[in-house]
């Protein structure tokens, strides 16, 4: 049934079985702290930042080359995900070869975008951010409730980061009990606050 549901979503985000175990869990969250290794890096080999655009191409581009690389060392996870890849890819392209129009505009493009916009969202987490050894000084986090409703409390990163074996719905107790280590610079402010804010104006009726 898992796999099932992972093929579903393959279908939709472009990320398919294992993608991100390989890619995120047992790349990214292992070399995020050296820029060299990371599997989501956001230094170019100079030194320099990426910008967001270039960081969201490299990351999505690169995302299933990376894989492979991290899969050479996990063959197991490897071959589950080569598998269940080319089942996707081969419903999705039976489908757009027996109604072109329709594969295209219901499959194809969002399986591209939604990887896009995964590499995308990812952007903020680390970018600038040159520590090397400390855990709590590595990542930026988002309070915003709605952010984090709907992204399974990801703007925890912290937590996250710190013990990734954490259950979503734990990582607020999580960063709790670490707040005090985080530097209050690694907190962002984003378009999420101001929706906030707004959202809870209307409702009493505060915003005219």
């Amino acid at each position: 049934m898992n796999r099932a549901l992972e093929i579903s979503y393959a279908l939709h985000t472009g990320v398919t079985t294992n993608l991100w175990l390989l890619h995120h869990v047992l790349g990214h969250h292992h070399n995020y702290l050296d820029q060299t290794r990371d599997e989501s890096r956001w230094k170019r080999k100079n030194g320099s930042t990426m910008g967001m655009i270039e960081y969201t191409l490299s990351v999505a581009l690169t995302s299933y080359y990376r894989g492979f690389k991290v899969g050479r060392k996990y063959p197991k996870h490897y071959r589950t995900h080569v598998i269940f890849s080319l089942l996707a890819l081969s419903i999705a392209g039976a489908l757009t070869i027996y109604q072109p129009m329709q594969g295209l505009m219901l499959f194809i493009l969002p399986m591209i975008t939604g990887l896009l916009i995964t590499a995308w969202a990812t952007y903020d987490h680390h970018t600038g951010l040159d520590e090397t050894e400390n855990h709590f000084k590595a990542s930026y986090n988002n309070m915003n409730p709605i952010f984090n409703t709907l992204t399974g409390n990801l703007g925890y990163h912290t937590a996250h980061h710190y013990k990734q074996g954490t259950h979503w719905s734990k990582l607020p107790a999580l960063h709790t009990s670490i707040k005090h280590h985080i530097p209050d610079n690694l907190y962002n402010q984003s378009m999420w606050d101001i929706f906030t804010k707004f959202s809870i104006l209307r409702i009493f009726g505060l915003n005219n």
